[in-house]
């Protein structure tokens, strides 16, 4: 079998893969963020269970973070998933359905990468918030300010200045975690859909980038071409991650000395 041109693979349409290939990109972006801000909550949560003063909730937030940053990711996406399906298929029977009734890939995945990264998160947050000079949130309950202005002008700025950069390696980690959701059957359906003349793009089903590369190298037998492709857009991802976390950081340093 002749190898085909890279630019005959990589043109729009029917005949190439390039639309699949970018919105594979598409579907792994919003599996990422997606997965990072459930992380965001589950951390949120976590970290202010461990800074509270209750015993029981500190121990089960250490039990959380613990765990979930003791155990492969892979193996939470597959006990979400195959636990998750199981639980829901009993429930099926016991209303008369028959089979194994699967979850929704997406749903599985974003769950799984949110858990585990608001593991991470949870240390971030609480990290941040230790950071915090006690002396200014004494001043400001001195002041008479109320809890939710305490959040807002000294807790809640502050602790997104802290933990900005931390927030900004755990967003990374997430971007290539979620090519593990593969694992459990993610894939899109799009049909065609046209603008004018003019046709956006044809019907297709996708997964995420990694696993739309594998499938597009099996099928061409060309593997070299697809994954280097898929390399590049990874590359493309996180270099336009690591800018917009450095502006974000750069606007929440504003006003602050530089050392």
């Amino acid at each position: 079998m002749q190898p085909k041109p890279f630019l005959e693979l990589m043109q729009w349409g029917p005949q190439g893969w390039l639309d699949e290939m970018v919105f594979a990109t598409v579907l792994t972006l919003l599996v990422a963020v997606t997965g990072f801000l459930f992380g965001l909550v589950f951390g949120m949560v976590a970290a202010v269970a461990k800074l509270s003063e209750s015993r029981l909730s500190r121990h089960i937030a250490d039990g959380y973070t613990t765990v979930l940053r003791g155990v492969p990711d892979l193996l939470v996406i597959y006990l979400f998933y195959f636990g998750g399906s199981a639980v829901v298929t009993a429930i099926g029977r016991m209303f008369g359905a028959e089979g194994f009734i699967g979850l929704p890939g997406f749903l599985v995945g974003t769950l799984a990468i949110g858990i585990v990264s608001g593991a991470y998160q949870t240390e971030v947050i609480r990290g941040a918030f230790l950071a915090i000079p006690p002396g200014e949130i004494d001043a400001a309950r001195a002041f008479g300010m109320s809890g939710t202005a305490l959040l807002r002008r000294i807790v809640g700025p502050q602790v997104m200045r802290y933990g900005l950069p931390g927030m900004g390696n755990i967003w990374q980690l997430v971007l290539k975690e979620s090519a593990l959701v593969a694992v459990v059957g993610l894939s899109v359906h799009l049909s065609e859909i046209r603008l004018g003349d003019l046709v956006v793009f044809y019907e297709t089903r996708f997964s995420d980038l990694l696993r739309q590369a594998h499938v597009a190298a099996g099928s061409t037998r060309q593997p070299f071409v697809f994954y280097i492709t898929a390399v590049t857009l990874y590359l493309a991802l996180t270099t336009a991650s690591t800018w917009c976390f450095r502006r974000a950081e750069a606007w929440a340093t504003r006003g602050m000395r530089r050392v």
